[in-house]
């Protein structure tokens, strides 16, 4: 695979000419490095405690290469959502996915039929044999198991699906002259077919090795997305955000149907008549920012309002009141931030939020 850096010659098992083992001393002996790419394509993380005793064992890679300007043979560790989307996904973008490591045989077998032309495995040690890049899609509490208990080919690259913890939880797997990094695309998994068709124009978080990256950028192009580097030390944050975008915003949806069916709308009649609204106020952040968009009693310092929403939650919905509340704490937040309220205002807002708390 020529996608990345190469690896040197001799870790992939081409011949190169001897030198004189006395000349190749008298060369040492004056400090001249016969090899400064080998150094730097092993020296990936030079943090790791183990990186002396990687570069002096390259475990180069048996069979395994893509030609020159192709992409790299794929394999998948995870046949859940996330990695048959992305099987899919590749494998109709062109990109080679010859192998699925899962121990879950239906998983397995689901996935060979929509990916086809893949060897299935049950453990992920026997996957490494078959490919040069290993995308671990397996939940976040299981990435560290799996990494430790791989040790990559000179020449391979592995990256994670998480959005939460970075490059360095697949350390353990690496050897000379491997590299690792994550690529997490921002999209809902909950449908296969809905998920691919959402990674078009959608965001892909991207980190870790330099030689990687490029790759990287070029994987989520040819998935219709657009890769972002994300600033070290900030995936939580990040992941934090998305969370709220995603599962935060189905709580939201949610409690906004379970009020409106005391209004008698089925979840369908509520997704129609707040949907609109939704829309609208998302396409109002867009062109006038967030805080702009705000509207409502707390923007209003409509006091008798929230009263009576408290009151009617309290009655009638006390599972959505909590939401609410917090809701209406951060709205209160940037009304004040936005200038929009008088101090007197605000204070009753708050006071009445805190006797709900």
């Amino acid at each position: 695979m020529r996608a990345w850096d190469d690896p040197p010659p001799d870790a992939a098992g081409e011949d190169l000419p001897a030198l004189d083992p006395q000349t190749v001393a008298e060369v040492e002996a004056a400090g001249i490095d016969l090899d400064p790419d080998a150094r730097r394509a092993h020296d990936v993380r030079p943090t790791l405690d183990d990186r002396a005793h990687r570069d002096a064992d390259p475990h180069t890679h048996p069979h395994v290469r893509s030609a020159a300007g192709d992409p790299p043979v794929i394999g998948i560790v995870g046949a859940g959502a996330v990695g048959t989307t992305l099987g899919v996904a590749l494998t109709r973008a062109g990109w080679p996915v010859a192998a699925v490591a899962s121990r879950d045989a239906q998983r397995r077998s689901r996935f060979s039929q929509l990916v086809g032309g893949t060897r299935a495995f049950a453990e992920p040690n026997a996957l490494l044999d078959e490919v040069e890049l290993i995308i671990v899609a397996v939940p976040d509490d299981a990435i560290a198991q799996v990494a430790g208990g791989l040790r990559m080919y000179s020449g391979q690259a592995m990256i994670h699906t998480s959005g939460l913890l970075g490059a360095e939880v697949l350390a353990p797997a690496m050897a000379a002259g491997t590299q690792i990094g994550s690529f997490h695309p921002l999209v809902s998994f909950a449908d296969t077919e809905l998920a691919i068709a959402a990674l078009r124009g959608a965001t892909v978080a991207v980190e870790g090795d330099e030689q990687l990256l490029d790759l990287l950028a070029r994987m989520a192009a040819i998935l219709g997305a657009t890769a972002v580097r994300l600033a070290p030390g900030t995936k939580a944050a990040y992941h934090a955000g998305a969370v709220l975008a995603a599962g935060g915003f189905v709580a939201l949806l949610d409690a906004i149907a379970r009020l409106a069916a005391v209004a008698g709308l089925d979840e369908a009649g509520a997704l129609a008549v707040y949907g609109r609204l939704i829309e609208q106020t998302l396409g109002n952040a867009r062109a006038i920012g967030i805080a702009g968009a705000l509207t409502g009693p707390m923007t209003r310092g409509d006091v008798g309002t929230l009263r009576a929403h408290l009151a009617e939650l309290d009655a009638r919905a006390p599972g959505v009141r909590d939401l609410y509340v917090a809701a209406a704490r951060r709205e209160l937040a940037l009304a004040e931030e936005r200038g929009s309220l008088t101090p007197e205002a605000a204070a009753a807002l708050r006071d009445l939020l805190a006797k709900r708390a």
